[in-house]
C-alpha cells in the first residue's frame, strides 16, 4: 500500500502528540517519502497578520513536504486555550465530525504518509454528543497512541487502548515520551505497557537532563517498527 494514514491520539493533554508526529514525519521525509498533516482543531491560537495560528499546527507544516495552505492543516483554529467545545462556544462557532472530517478527507491521500492528530486526549468533546474519537472512527484510521509517562501512566494508557479498540480501531502502536523527568521507575512502568497494551511500542522520546523545553526530548525509535508504519 504506498498511501498510509494514522490519527495520532494521547493520553492527556500536553503528553506530545505533536512533537512525535513530527519525529515520524521527519523519519518518512529522510526516506524520501512525501508527508502530509492535519491538526483539524487546534484551541490555544495566537492572532498574526496571516490569521490564528496554532504552533503545533505550525510545526507539523514545517515538516511536512507537500505544499498544503494552513487552512488546510488546521481548518479550526481556536482562541482560547482551553476544551475545544468550549473554546467554539465562546466565538459561537459549532464543531462537528461531518465537517472535520471533510476537511480531513480533502488531505488524505495527498501523500505517501498523512498524520491526523487529534486534540488532547481520546474522548475530548466536540458539542454536546461528538468527541474527536468519534473523527477518528468516521475516517477508519489505525491510531498511534502517545503515553506521557508520568504518574498514573498506566491506567490512563490502559483504558485509553481500551477505547480506541472499542470504538473499533486498530491501535496501530504506541510511543512512550518521558514528560516527567523525575518520575521514579520509569523503565518499569514502561516495562509494564509493553506487556499489557497489546501494540508494538515504537519507542521512547527521553528527556535531555538540564533542559526544560518540549523540544528537549529526543528520540529513541525502534526503527524496524517505525519502518513497518512506513508505506515503501
Amino acid at each position: 500500500m504506498r498511501h498510509r494514514a494514522y490519527f495520532v491520539a494521547g493520553t492527556d493533554t500536553g503528553v506530545g502528540k505533536t512533537l512525535f508526529s513530527t519525529v515520524l514525519l521527519q523519519a518518512a521525509l529522510d526516506r524520501g517519502l512525501r508527508t502530509a498533516a492535519v491538526k483539524p482543531v487546534a484551541a490555544g491560537c495566537e492572532q498574526t497578520p496571516e490569521g490564528l495560528r496554532n504552533d503545533d499546527a505550525l510545526r507539523l507544516q514545517a515538516v511536512t513536504t507537500e505544499p498544503l495552505l494552513y487552512e488546510q492543516i488546521n481548518p479550526i483554529a481556536l482562541k482560547a486555550a482551553i476544551a475545544p467545545h468550549i473554546a467554539a462556544a465562546r466565538e459561537n462557532r459549532r464543531l462537528s465530525v461531518d465537517r472535520l472530517a471533510g476537511f480531513c478527507r480533502g488531505v488524505l491521500g495527498k501523500a505517501d504518509l498523512t498524520l491526523v492528530e487529534g486534540a488532547g486526549g481520546w474522548r475530548v468533546p466536540l458539542n454536546a454528543f461528538e468527541t474527536l474519537a468519534d473523527l477518528a472512527r468516521v475516517l477508519q484510521l489505525p491510531v498511534i497512541l502517545v503515553v506521557g509517562i508520568r504518574l498514573g501512566c498506566i491506567n490512563h494508557a490502559l483504558l485509553t487502548a481500551e477505547a480506541i479498540r472499542r470504538d473499533g480501531l486498530t491501535l496501530a502502536g504506541w510511543v512512550a515520551n518521558h514528560v516527567d523527568p523525575e518520575m521514579p521507575c520509569q523503565d518499569e512502568n514502561v516495562a509494564t505497557l509493553e506487556q499489557r497494551l497489546g501494540a508494538p511500542c515504537l519507542g521512547r522520546l527521553a528527556w535531555r537532563e538540564g533542559e526544560e523545553s518540549p523540544a528537549a526530548f529526543v528520540p529513541d525509535l525502534d526503527s524496524e517498527q517505525i519502518s513497518a508504519l512506513l508505506p515503501g
